[in-house]
């Protein structure tokens, strides 16, 4: 029997990314981050574009040579088709088609959210691989997506709640931003916390009904207590930078853990994975172990190499669509808002 080898290439924000998968375990996955944007605070569309233009030809040739494959070998091209910024996603996209075309390689077209999902069937070699089985609660936590999914099959899946304006990890970099933490926020806010209180300070939470989130209002009322904080004591932050980090990320992670909970209780489903850029918070990771070990609940924690914006993720993804026959014709073309 063939072997399916799948080359993936990830474009939707400011990594360009590519990865090549065969048979489910992972040969190679490159990422090729921007730090142009951080001294903007936050991602430049035609910066981004412009980037991956520079990056993504030597990207793909180094996936590739690092899988140790040749352009024969290829059994499908996946690219992200969205969400995303529309000239990242044009990038990837053309390439993506320009290479199947050439090398009479068909095409798969990812939902860049499926790819999250579906990052934790990445296999490796010699490694435990411990996958989840189906169905499974999935919580999506990302900087654009906060959401839990039902999770029946590799193709059926169903959003059972998420957030009505802003998502979290918008949260963690907006809050950032405030404390002068720079841009990506939430990783530092990470490291912050480890050395602070988490019960120093409270900040309310929404009250959303069923499963559904909103952070925008917990932005505003940060940016309040700080004002008036400030007013007082005009070193306030840098005073109690970890403590306040400690507090804005426990607030978060509860609003999700408590979501999650009744979610838990709604489906009673109790397999639980995250995925997205905020799954490789530290916080989040322990209070769901947590909780899992609690209710004796099962969970999935993924290396968090696939959490953030990886093309292994579509890669998967792609493998599995590769087996369905799922493939795109041409004329497809990038979806920034694209449903899920």
């Amino acid at each position: 029997m063939n072997k399916i080898t799948i080359l993936a290439i990830e474009s939707s924000c400011d990594d360009t990314s590519a990865a090549v998968i065969q048979d489910t375990f992972l040969l190679s996955n490159v990422v090729a981050g921007q730090e142009v944007h951080k001294i903007y605070g936050g991602v430049v569309p035609e910066l981004a574009s412009r980037a991956h233009q520079q990056n993504i030809v030597p990207v793909v040739d180094t996936a590739i040579r690092q899988a140790n494959i040749a352009l024969t070998d290829i059994s499908a091209i996946a690219f992200t088709r969205g969400p995303g910024l529309m000239g990242s996603l044009l990038v990837g996209t053309s390439f993506a088609k320009a290479l199947a075309l050439t090398n009479n390689i068909p095409l798969i077209e990812v939902n860049h959210l499926h790819g999250h999902i579906l990052s934790h069937f990445i296999k490796e070699k010699d490694k435990d691989n411990i996958i989840p089985d189906f169905p499974f609660l999935n919580l999506l936590v990302s900087g654009g997506h906060t959401q839990i999914v039902v999770v029946n099959d590799f193709y059926n899946m169903e959003i059972i709640g998420q957030t009505i304006d802003d998502a979290a990890g918008e949260a963690f970099d907006k809050c950032a931003k405030v404390l002068g933490l720079g841009y990506p926020g939430g990783p530092v806010i990470d490291k912050l916390a480890s050395q602070g209180n988490h019960l120093k300070f409270k900040f309310a939470k929404p009250n959303v009904s069923e499963l559904n989130f909103s952070f925008s209002g917990l932005k505003t009322s940060f940016l309040y207590f700080l004002q008036d904080k400030m007013k007082e004591n005009p070193n306030f932050i840098q005073e109690n930078i970890c403590d306040l980090a400690a507090s804005l990320q426990h607030t978060i992670i509860e609003i999700l853990a408590d979501k999650i909970i009744q979610a838990v209780k709604l489906t009673n489903i109790k397999k639980i994975a995250i995925g997205g850029g905020v799954a490789a918070n530290s916080g989040l990771r322990n209070r769901i172990t947590e909780i899992c070990q609690k209710y004796k609940w099962t969970a999935f924690i993924p290396q968090r190499k696939f959490t953030t914006d990886n093309a292994a993720m579509i890669a998967i993804t792609g493998y599995y669509k590769y087996i369905n026959q799922d493939f795109v014709n041409q004329d497809i073309a990038p979806i920034a808002r694209m449903k899920f």
